[in-house]
């Protein structure tokens, strides 16, 4: 993730995000807790193979925690399916708490009541991260269900009454690009601290087919930039981050070259390339709700091992599989123009899974990459006349 408003806003720098600001192995982990799902998304499939079938047992899920404590993971990200179907969900929030964690879950929001946005709190939960994909219609639509939206508007006040901190989490599609701004209109009525604007991910063409194009892709993540600092200057300090396209960097830091000076775009930069672009099969793991680890919480077809069989912690360090050596040290792999890119560094070749998807081939360019080469300095502007 990229946390915009702690590179261009004036927030807190001791405020929690969440996000690990170095790229140290196996920081966050994804964990899908169940597979079970309560609405339809038009973007996502339920987590792993199946239903709800099989998913591991609060023993085991204590065990499996405890290695990912042991094995120094700072951040614990649970999603589903719905994670909200797992009735002993609290249980194991507050055992990741206990162990250190910071814990986050993503939500749909529509059964976050009073009673589990109070356990949730007392559990420790760091934020839970809500899906507002769009006005009303449009998110209802997105969703699958009639009254998706003000479920999920209720479910946010709720958690707020019950002093449990919200993120609104939108995922931009070519449905849903115009309800942005009017999303973070709403939510600052609504008093939210925190959004995440998420890129679509996709392992198939059903998918892909919802994506924007580049010139829209590249508007959003300026608003998104301009809505920050317009926010900031207005005193609502409301932390934003961009998640799921690492060009976003290269874009952030022009932005900031461009708006806030040198001096400030070099901390930019440096933030930047701590964080170390996209960390798939380094940085970010993921677990589903079966216990087989993936490299992506979107890469769920291809698996490392399972946590029944080995420890997390032994499975992520084991290098002996090709695909995730070469993802340790992608840029001897990346495509044609990446390894001599100007922001390679903050970037790292973007979404290996997304070119799989789109291309078929691993290496392929990530089709999301909205940068020209000019920008990234593969073209000299004086030779161009």
């Amino acid at each position: 993730m990229i946390p915009v408003s702690t590179l261009l806003g004036t927030e807190n720098d001791e405020a929690t995000t969440a996000i690990p600001q170095e790229s140290t192995r196996g920081a966050t982990v994804v964990w899908h807790v169940t597979g079970g799902d309560n609405l339809e998304c038009a973007y996502r499939d339920a987590a792993g193979p199946g239903r709800a079938e099989g998913e591991l047992t609060t023993a085991e899920a204590k065990g499996f925690i405890d290695d990912l404590a042991d094995y120094g993971v700072e951040v614990l990200r649970v999603a589903g399916g719905e994670p909200l179907l797992r009735e002993d969900l609290s249980e194991l929030i507050a055992y990741a708490t206990d162990l250190g964690l910071e814990a986050v879950i993503e939500t749909n929001g529509t059964l976050l009541t009073a009673e589990k946005s109070e356990a949730l709190a007392d559990a420790g939960l760091s934020y839970a991260a809500v899906a507002v994909d769009g006005l009303p219609d449009r998110h209802d639509e997105i969703w699958g269900r009639e009254g998706a939206f003000d479920d999920a508007l209720a479910g946010i006040e709720a958690a707020q009454a019950a002093d449990l901190p919200v993120a609104v989490r939108f995922t931009i599609t070519d449905a849903n690009a115009a309800d942005m701004e009017e999303v973070l209109d709403m939510l600052a009525l609504e008093g939210i601290e925190r959004f995440e604007f998420a890129h679509l991910e996709y392992d198939d063409n059903d998918v892909m087919d919802l994506d924007v194009d580049h010139d829209a892709r590249r508007r959003a993540v300026r608003r998104v930039c301009e809505l920050t600092l317009d926010a900031h200057e207005r005193g609502h300090e409301i932390e934003t981050v961009l998640s799921g396209n690492y060009a976003d960097a290269g874009y952030v830091y022009q932005y900031a070259l461009d708006e806030l000076g040198e001096e400030r775009a070099a901390s930019v930069r440096e933030t930047l390339e701590d964080i170390g672009g996209d960390q798939a099969g380094d940085a970010i793991a993921d677990v589903d709700y079966q216990g087989n680890v993936h490299l992506t919480p979107h890469w769920q077809r291809y698996a490392l091992g399972n946590v029944r069989d080995r420890p997390f912690s032994a499975i992520w360090e084991d290098e002996s599989n090709p695909i995730l050596r070469k993802l340790r040290d992608r840029e001897d792999h990346v495509p044609d123009r990446c390894p001599d890119c100007d922001y390679y560094a903050m970037c790292r070749g973007g979404s290996r899974h997304r070119a799989l998807a789109a291309t078929g081939d691993l290496w392929a360019r990530d089709p999301q990459c909205y940068l020209t080469d000019e920008e990234i300095g593969l073209e000299d502007p004086a030779s161009a006349d």
